[in-house]
């Protein structure tokens, strides 16, 4: 028993990843191949994949948001655990990193589960139909988190789930002295979250923080 949350150190991490994930080849190569980038460290961490991976399936989810798909980690996890009968909505700016994604996702034989909307997310959400989607996952331009936000609650199915990544932002949010546009969003709707009338939420310590939202 512990009436704290654990510091999480390198060697407690280390132990984490080798006993609690059980990450594919696949997925460690893409991994591997997203940690030579300039900007690889936007990856999410394994133990996060595979704990979205059992929320999908442990909420029964078939249709699936990712706004910010980066190089398809997390879409990798989440399509693969939800089955051959689901689908999937990504967005993102950027083709580059997506085209690594699409390999992999060739490779583990999801590629026609994706439909993969390149442009700002803001103009692709608004093509979206109203209560689409069993699960959705925010992890883009944190400028835009609340916006990212309205639009998931309208998106997703009435107690349908929603994960927003970085809440944590590196500790920043808990600084009052750091009032960056970044972080002042970010801590901005953490408050927003949990006074929320609509939904109910917890917040994770899992990677950079995870916020879970159930759409009520």
């Amino acid at each position: 028993m512990s009436n704290k949350t654990l510091d999480i150190n390198d060697t407690l991490l280390d132990y984490i990843i080798k006993t609690g994930v059980n990450e594919s080849d696949l997925k460690k190569r893409l991994r591997d191949e997203t940690k030579t980038l300039e900007m690889g460290k936007m990856q999410i961490a394994p133990e996060q994949g595979a704990f979205m991976g059992f929320i999908a399936n442990l909420v029964g989810a078939k249709s699936y948001l990712e706004i910010g798909v980066f190089t398809g980690y997390s879409m990798l996890s989440v399509v693969g655990a939800m089955g051959k009968d689901s689908s999937a909505v990504g967005c993102d700016l950027s083709k580059e990193w997506t085209d690594i994604a699409k390999r992999y996702w060739l490779e583990a034989g999801i590629q026609d589960q994706v439909n993969l909307y390149i442009d700002k997310a803001e103009n692709s959400l608004k093509k979206l139909d109203m209560n689409s989607f069993d699960l959705a996952f925010i992890d883009a331009d944190k400028s835009n988190y609340d916006l990212y936000y309205e639009e998931c609650l309208r998106l997703l199915k009435p107690n349908g789930l929603l994960m927003i990544d970085n809440i944590f932002w590196g500790g920043t949010v808990a600084n009052a002295d750091i009032i960056d546009t970044d972080t002042s969003t970010i801590r901005a709707l953490n408050k927003k979250i949990m006074q929320d009338k609509r939904v109910d939420a917890s917040m994770l310590t899992i990677g950079d923080g995870l916020m879970l939202v159930r759409k009520l």
